[in-house]
């Protein structure tokens, strides 16, 4: 089954016009869509309702235009990072899949969905998440008809943080929760990313003392968001594989550091543009889709021998300043504004780094 991919900028917080003009051009079918991945213009924290707004207002558009029951459309996936620090412009990144196939020979984008066991409030930053995530990502290959985990390119997750009340009710079961609602964030992400690097053999063992501490453990390919709207980890996978069809090809590569620049460019090679080796965003020639970033402000406060402040600052958050700063790197290394970073990176690829997804459009 080939995939369809669309890069839609979002003019205001609601705005899906973009998913409609696409389907009223022919470029994809309603029904056929699987899964969106998109950025919001929100705070990016627990209280970003900006995802909520352009959550409903796709999951209309698809309800409108097509012919699936509003239930069906609700357990789409759709994963909206907040938080437009810097450049970054607001957009949705739609997948869709058709009955189209391709020569055998010839390795193309798939994806396969899936929604893990239901995590409870009492399972975030425990080994019950990690094994119940791992299990969710091993159908979502499945549903890929991907067999060699070496083929994933990109796990992008969404899985449940905490609230007051949730806490409250992990209590009552006689389970308390392992951090509280703001840090829940951040441990509900490292946590899931662990559970994608052992499914996908990234790792061999996690041990309930590494969740969000040994960070030496990662995967290279997981960018894991989490919200207060769901229970489960909703999971979206994506590789290569020979006769999928389409147009388009997934590659990954690991930024070492905020400022590694040259990573993207090994990411858009991974996924099989030739580049110069000093490469320019005008040597992508439009055929690069997007880009897809995890970082994180590294926690020894250093970048390259140099002090940051950003873990010291009381007025602007320090993932903001990392967002807007590898937005800023991303976006001049690519030449659009409209590319997907999002933080909260423990365990997803190396300390004060990320891994870096890149799909590109072969024309073929």
């Amino acid at each position: 089954m080939a995939v369809e991919v669309a890069k839609l900028e979002i003019k205001v917080v609601n705005d899906a016009s973009g998913l409609a003009g696409c389907i009223e051009a022919g470029q994809m079918e309603a029904d056929e869509v699987v899964a969106i991945i998109g950025k919001t213009e929100g705070n990016g924290g627990v209280n970003d309702f900006t995802r909520i707004l352009a959550d409903e207002a796709f999951r209309r558009v698809l309800l409108r235009h097509g012919s699936r029951t509003e239930d069906q459309i609700r357990q789409l996936p759709m994963v909206w990072s907040g938080g437009c620090d810097g450049v970054i412009t607001p957009h949705a990144n739609v997948f869709a899949r058709n009955e189209k196939t391709g020569p055998s020979d010839q390795s193309r984008l798939s994806i396969g969905v899936a929604v893990s066991p239901e995590i409870l409030p009492e399972d975030i930053g425990r080994l019950a998440m990690v094994e119940k995530v791992a299990e969710g990502v091993g159908t979502a290959m499945e549903d890929a008809g991907i067999d060699d985990p070496a083929d994933v390119h990109y796990v992008q997750t969404k899985t449940p943080l905490l609230t007051i009340d949730s806490i409250a009710a992990a209590e009552s079961r006689g389970s308390g929760a392992v951090c509280d609602v703001h840090e829940s964030m951040g441990v509900s992400n490292g946590t899931a990313a662990l559970g994608i690097a052992v499914a996908l053999g990234e790792i061999t063992d996690a041990k309930a003392e590494d969740i969000c501490k040994n960070l030496d453990l990662y995967s290279s390919v997981a960018s894991c968001s989490s919200g207060v709207e769901l229970d489960a980890a909703q999971i979206i996978l994506m590789g290569n594989r020979k006769g999928a069809g389409g147009r388009y090809r997934i590659g990954h590569a690991v930024m070492k550091d905020a400022l590694d620049i040259d990573s993207i460019y090994d990411a858009i090679r991974s996924a099989g543009i030739d580049l110069p080796e000093r490469a320019r965003a005008e040597d992508l020639g439009g055929r690069l889709v997007n880009c897809f970033i995890k970082c994180e402000a590294d926690r020894h406060g250093r970048l390259r021998g140099r002090r940051q402040i950003a873990l010291d600052d009381s007025d602007v958050h320090h993932h903001r300043h990392a967002k807007g700063a590898v937005g800023g790197i991303a976006a001049a290394a690519i030449g659009d504004p409209a590319v997907f970073v999002s933080v909260d990176a423990m365990h997803q690829g190396p300390q004060g780094g990320g891994p870096v997804i890149a799909i590109v459009d072969l024309g073929e």
